[in-house]
Formats: structure tokens, sequence, C-alpha cells
């Protein structure tokens, strides 16, 4: 049998995935979806009803597995912002602010606090550093 992805582009758009939020989420969400779109240029599209993905790339591993992804972006959850696919080093991170780190995202309490210029340096080198492996599109 074959491994079919879970998360993929959906039909929901981005403000209904908006106005489904709470409104201190929502607004937080609303400064993400405009940070995001800003570093990368690409619109936003949400992934598995509850992420909002910026740009795609196809990969293949060796495994001969191979699918599509969104290249960046974040999910609005009830406890915690999860941003995905930032990178950077660890005074790049520490400039952030109040943050966790698990495996493949990062973890936000809340947006104020964070630095925003710092969140943009880590989505550029997250898209960069993918860059030199996949080919990144638009959406």
């Amino acid at each position: 049998m074959a491994y079919e992805a879970k998360t993929k582009p959906g039909a929901m758009t981005v403000s209904d995935y908006l106005a489904g939020l709470d409104p201190d989420r929502r607004a937080e969400a609303e400064r993400l979806v405009a940070i995001f779109s800003e570093v990368t240029g690409y619109p936003p599209v949400i992934w598995g009803g509850s992420m909002v993905g910026f740009g795609r790339y196809d990969y293949t591993y060796d495994s001969g597995h191979s699918g599509s992804s969104f290249a960046t972006g974040f999910a609005a959850r009830k406890a915690e912002l999860s941003v995905y696919g930032l990178s950077g080093d660890e005074a790049q991170f520490a400039a952030l602010g109040k943050h966790r780190r698990g495996k493949a995202c990062t973890y936000l309490k809340r947006l104020d606090g964070v630095d925003e210029a710092a969140l943009c340096k880590l989505i550029r080198a997250g898209l960069d550093d993918l860059a030199t492996r996949w080919t990144v599109h638009p959406s």
C-alpha cells in the first residue's frame, strides 16, 4: 500500500482559517501571515487544515519515498504558535526571544516579546537552507 501524506494543500481559505481562531490568536496569526508573506514573497496556503504554508517543495528520498510539503509556515495552536522551517545558529535563535525548539518546529507561547527582525532572519535562512537541497516553488 502506497503512503499518502495527510499534510497537503486543502480547500480552506486563509481567511476562513483565521476566522476560526480565538481573537487573540487570530491577531497573532494575521501578523505572522504578514511577516511570512513579506519575507518569502509567497502567498499563504492552508495545508492539512491547520497549517499556513508559504512556498512548496517536492522531495524524493534515497528510499524512493517522495512527496510535497510547504517550505515554511506556522500553525496557530491553542497553547502555542508552531513555526516551521526556521534555520540559524544558537545566537540567532537566542535573539528571537522566548521560545522552545522541537525537532521540526519552533514553539512560541505568544508573539509579543518575539523579536520580529530575528524571526524574519530565521525564516529567510530556513528558506535559503531548504533551497540548497530542493527547488522551492511559490505554491
